[in-house]
């Protein structure tokens, strides 16, 4: 397995990261995280699940189910093989995946904490259809950067979720799904994965 590494000054934990959905590890989104955190003195490590780098050789195969994912980020946990306090998470389908083997991972000793950034609650448009279940008794301390207007879960959507006590929630004002807020609003999307990496940051140190 190849991981895209951002290397840190006197790192006191990596992250290893995962892509959303549709987009690769290398993304503007996933390079400006990774670069933020990375000056916050934690160390990124970023992978890709096999239909992704599939892709690379010209093999257009749609993302598998969340579940059959599980492995994968398993294997990637495995491979990396952290030598220091070790926080996994991701982009949206890369994060839900991270938050689906985190218990098991935590209870081995093999991790400090779940980080998700742009977490899919439910598919846009479809409120009713919730993927929550897992996370109302998450035993893993978990930070989840989510934009307020996200279509995948808005601020005052989530606000009704019966979520773990373990779960921290940090709110980016009038944020998509990418954390990006309107230029209206007076944020810009710079500001906001900035917000982001220094929430994550003190909440690392929290550990």
């Amino acid at each position: 397995m190849e991981f895209l590494r951002d290397e840190a000054a006197d790192p006191i934990a990596t992250v290893l990261l995962a892509h959303g959905a549709g987009a690769p590890m290398r993304t503007d989104f996933m390079d400006t995280i990774a670069a933020a955190l990375a000056k916050r003195r934690l160390a990124v490590a970023r992978f890709e699940f096999a239909y992704m780098a599939a892709r690379r050789q010209g093999k257009r195969r749609p993302p598998p189910r969340a579940d059959r994912l599980m492995d994968e980020y398993r294997g990637a946990v495995e491979a990396l093989g952290a030598d220091r306090p070790l926080i996994i998470g991701g982009k949206s389908l890369g994060g839900r995946v991270a938050s689906m083997v985190a218990d098991d991972l935590f209870a081995e000793g093999r991790i400090a904490g779940l980080v998700c950034l742009g977490y899919p609650f439910h598919p846009p448009g479809r409120p009713e259809k919730l993927r929550t279940a897992h996370l109302e008794d998450l035993k893993t301390p978990a930070l989840i950067c989510q934009g307020e207007r996200d279509p995948f879960g808005t601020k005052g959507e989530v606000a009704s979720y019966r979520l773990a006590p373990t779960i921290e929630m940090c709110w980016l004002a009038d944020g998509n799904h990418d954390l990006k807020p309107r230029k209206a609003s007076g944020f810009t999307h710079q500001g906001h994965l900035e917000t982001a990496a220094a929430r994550i940051a003190e909440w690392a140190r929290g550990l």
